[in-house]
């Protein structure tokens, strides 16, 4: 999924003349804590709920809080991936989605990014899940593909992010298309191989809901 056809049209952008009252009833009827805000077609950054509040002062332009996460933003033509890493390090619920030429066209909640990926082949399609963890210099997706599919299976999808705790290795979700996935795991062990979570069906009861549930907890997105 790319971003332009992520976005949000419910979320308004306010303006630096907007008063924070606006933003705070925006905010309720919206269901958000965030907001965008923008000078003409520029992104100037995100304003909370939070920081309204705190300044007890309703009245207060928008132009004149000192707003945050003005980095927060990707690309139209970037990946869904690229939205979730973004919120991820900006800590946001709403990240701004701007066009070739650096112009604001509108921001993608949080939901909106789960609910894409909720709907990919790699999620949507029957199979488990395996994450494994390995150094970010011994990375090879067409390996571990190899060693999957001589096990008469093969990856819906995958999704490579990196460890917070040591930065130099890095974590591989992997979609297989297997719900027993007994006999890849031992392939890939194997192989030294070291396996951090799984979530597959090996007589136990468990939905593809819980699954996914369980994989964007090990995620933490």
């Amino acid at each position: 999924m790319i971003a332009e056809g992520l976005i949000n049209q419910m979320i308004p952008a306010l303006k630096l003349t907007d008063k924070a009252e606006k933003a705070i009833i925006w905010m309720e009827e919206l269901k958000t804590n965030q907001l965008p805000v923008i000078e003409g077609r520029t992104f100037r950054g995100l304003i909370s709920e939070d920081l309204i509040l705190e300044s007890n002062d309703l009245d207060r332009k928008i132009g004149d809080f000192r707003l945050v996460s003005e980095n927060c933003y990707v690309g139209e033509e970037q990946h869904l991936f690229d939205i979730i890493r973004v919120a991820q390090e900006h800590e946001a619920e709403i990240v701004a989605i701007l066009n070739i030429n650096g112009e604001f066209m509108g921001v993608s909640r949080h939901e909106d990014t789960i609910r894409a990926f909720s709907g990919t082949l790699a999620v949507q399609g029957l199979g488990g899940i395996l994450i494994l963890k390995m150094r970010a210099i011994d990375y090879s997706l067409s390996e571990v593909s190899r060693l999957i599919e001589s096990d008469d299976a093969k990856i819906l999808g995958s999704f490579l992010s990196q460890d917070e705790k040591t930065p130099n290795d890095v974590f591989l979700t992997l979609k297989i298309n297997k719900e027993d996935l007994t006999t890849v795991i031992a392939t890939l062990e194997r192989f030294d191989y070291h396996i951090v979570a799984k979530f597959h069906d090996n007589n136990n009861i468990t939905t593809e809901r819980e699954r996914l549930d369980n994989l964007l907890n090990f995620l933490n997105i």
